[in-house]
């Protein structure tokens, strides 16, 4: 159940991305083709108002060309010096950007990788409590055209076993926080 890694080769790399291409070899010695995209992380976060009702974002995702029903999250920004932003210090502001709230207490539900098979991305899932507006928000940045909707957790769970929300780190927070909250 393991491969051995004896190439890799970067075969396109952007601002937020990495393609790379591996030449692994199997446990009998067979070398295979693997094509990885590297990705720094990323967070994604269940803002949970205190009547039960979440805010989510909706947003055109140009790769699968629709608007997608999402909770609020966000690629891990590089520092001045190279280094990847804090998981926790990413969560707190993404809220803010995208919703123009900031949480009271925090909560890290966990970590998962969003697809494996063919990503290195590594999603940080927390659990936002205690929201109150920011004074002055002007809304998102401009290149992200979303607007807020606020649903009940349990609709949206609804929602999500309906088929109406689609989006792979939305359905994990909304079936984690509906596992231990509802």
């Amino acid at each position: 159940m393991h491969e051995m890694l004896v190439e890799s080769v970067e075969v396109a790399s952007g601002k937020l991305l990495t393609l790379r291409h591996d030449t692994v070899a199997d446990v009998a010695g067979e070398r295979h083709l693997r094509e990885v995209v590297v990705h720094r992380g990323g967070v994604a976060v269940v803002p949970l108002l205190d009547d039960r009702r979440l805010l989510l974002v909706r947003q055109y995702r140009h790769a699968v060309g629709e608007a997608l029903l999402e909770i609020p999250a966000g690629t891990l920004d590089r520092l001045p010096d190279g280094s990847v932003e804090s998981p926790d210090g990413a969560a707190r502001r993404e809220l803010a950007e995208e919703t123009g709230h900031s949480a009271r207490e925090w909560r890290r539900f966990g970590q998962f990788f969003t697809a494996p098979g063919f990503t290195t991305e590594k999603m940080y899932l927390y659990l936002a409590t205690g929201l109150t507006p920011i004074d002055g928000y002007d809304g998102p940045e401009a290149d992200e055209r979303l607007e807020v909707e606020q649903i009940t957790l349990a609709d949206a769970i609804r929602m999500a076993d309906a088929g109406e929300i689609r989006d792979a780190k939305t359905l994990v927070g909304l079936y984690w926080a509906g596992r231990l909250l509802v």
